[in-house]
């Protein structure tokens, strides 16, 4: 069962694990440099009120770095309010990871870096990807950072329900036939909520999206850096214009790679990112139908997309072995196909999950699956789904009142998709039933007075629909849209010379490529 709008970046997966904490204390050099707390400014026509700047002890605090056990890696533990309109009822403990540019040439500063989710671990991201993995000459220039978001893996991590209660969770039929399976959809919503306030409820009213860009700025002070350099993909796109808009004048150079559009209420980027899955599914379904071994045919698209719908159908009445006590049903299918949708590199390894489970033995797409909610073999999960729920939630009012709102939402979700419109309408379900009132609301961000910001659309992105980008690039004052003309989620570091080669010199020379430039 999906949560709603999983938008991250398809290196998520190569995330490490593992990271010792040191406390927050200690000596730094960059005292001078820091810029005196503000109140932050909100400059959209309906985003949430600026609360009180946090107070400046928060500002003025020092980390200590310490070795994180991962070779070239430090660590250390950034406190924030946890409430920031009452900074003294108490902190969050976040965990923050750096690792120092390489030389040669001068030091710029310090990049940041978040992956999306919400839920994706920034730390993990850095450790197994971006700190060793993006581009030399940038992180040559720069200390590259990463801060888990409150909530988040290292950082005060919201818990809901144990493995067990997950697997049950994840199987859940989320394409209902019935009143029966529609009580069982709902209660298995409303289990996952209740909890998350069991276990999580004094965490829970404080993790959204600007709670998050707000301590992003205290950590841009306490690094000792003027202004905010940073690329974040997917969702990390909204957080990173959340800080621009409450924070312009703090920006620095600012990627936004595979674009939300904060202006969008939350059916319509459901009903969108549904429509982006279809794109990628007919974009795979075209390469798969070419090779004679294609289990959904070769005669054409439309063919191929009856075939996985009669897949899944097949699924739904009887859920094929997998070698282990989870069988594959039609939600784990669906998610299985879902994951593979992220990055067109794992398009081979769709056809064979997708043709040993067509031939009665499914745990290929159940590893798929598995990925998707990350899930360790122990039978274990990572908090990105509960993070996950507990983020969207917060941020935006929820997409439904109840299943009645779902059942007239469903042909127009089955018109943006045949294939996975009916489950990904009924998934949208799951914020109905949160314990904790939305803070955020749908509105166009500006960020008037920002430096220039950096927007990156994918044509073919299945999780962050193009026109996302273009709208979100159009809305900043200062926006700049950069295009990659291809396939998959997130543009940096894919492989398009064009797209690494604007935005390396974006950051490294703050001078932004032509508004409307596309790569391929």
């Amino acid at each position: 069962m999906d949560s709603r709008r999983l938008l991250r970046t398809s290196a998520t997966a190569l995330a490490a694990a593992g990271l010792i904490l040191s406390g927050c204390t200690g000596g730094s050099d960059a005292a001078a440099s820091r810029t005196t707390p503000s109140a932050p400014s909100a400059t959209g026509s309906s985003a949430a009120p600026a609360a009180a700047a946090a107070p400046k002890r928060y500002y003025a605090q020092k980390l200590a770095w310490r070795d994180c056990g991962v070779t070239g890696f430090q660590c250390a533990t950034l406190l924030a309010p946890l409430d920031y309109a009452e900074p003294e009822a108490g902190d969050v403990k976040l965990a923050v990871s750096r690792i120092r540019a390489t030389g040669p040439g001068k030091r710029i500063g310090s990049l940041l870096v978040n992956p999306g989710g919400p839920g994706g671990s920034a730390v993990g991201y850095l450790q197994g990807y971006a700190g060793i993995g993006y581009p030399a000459p940038v992180r040559a220039r720069y200390d590259m950072v990463a801060v888990d978001p409150r909530g988040v893996a290292r950082s005060e991590p919201v818990d809901c329900l144990t493995g067990p209660q997950m697997d049950t969770y994840t199987q859940v039929d989320q394409t209902p036939d019935d009143t029966a399976e529609v009580n069982r959809l709902s209660a298995a919503f409303k289990t996952f909520a209740a909890g998350c306030e069991k276990k999580s409820g004094t965490v829970l009213p404080h993790v959204s999206t600007v709670d998050t860009a707000r301590d992003m700025d205290i950590l841009r002070a306490v690094l000792g850096d003027q202004k905010l350099s940073y690329v974040g993909a997917s969702y990390g796109t909204f957080l990173g214009a959340t800080y621009a808009e409450l924070f312009p004048d703090r920006v620095g150079r600012l990627v936004l790679d595979g674009a939300m559009d904060p202006s969008l209420p939350a059916i319509d980027l459901n009903r969108d990112q549904t429509a982006g899955f279809e794109t990628a599914f007919r974009a795979f379904a075209a390469d798969c139908i070419r090779k004679p071994d294609c289990p959904l045919g070769t005669e054409s698209v439309d063919v191929a997309s009856d075939a996985l719908k009669g897949f899944f159908r097949e699924v739904d009445a009887k859920p094929v072995p997998t070698g282990e006590s989870r069988d594959l049903g039609e939600s784990l299918a669906t998610t299985g196909v879902i994951a593979a949708m992220y990055d067109e590199a794992a398009w081979p390894q769709l056809r064979e999950a997708l043709t040993r489970a067509m031939d009665g033995e499914g745990s290929g797409l159940l590893a798929l699956a598995d990925s998707y909610y990350e899930r360790e073999a122990d039978g274990t999960y990572a908090n990105l789904m509960f993070a996950n729920a507990a983020v969207n939630c917060l941020d935006l009012p929820p997409a439904y009142s109840g299943p009645a709102d779902v059942r007239k939402a469903v042909p127009s979700f089955e018109k943006a998709s045949p294939v996975f419109g009916e489950g990904l309408a009924w998934a949208a379900l799951n914020c109905t039933y949160w314990p904790t009132p939305a803070t955020g609301r749908p509105h166009r961000i500006t960020a008037e007075g920002a430096a220039p910001i950096l927007v990156v659309g994918t044509t073919r992105d299945p999780a962050t629909p193009y026109h996302w980008a273009r709208s979100l690039a159009e809305q900043l004052s200062s926006g700049t849209l950069l295009t990659y003309e291809g396939d998959g989620h997130t543009a940096y570091g894919r492989g398009s010379d064009c797209i690494d080669t604007a935005i390396n010199a974006y950051l490294l020379d703050g001078t932004p490529p032509r508004d409307g430039k596309r790569c391929s």
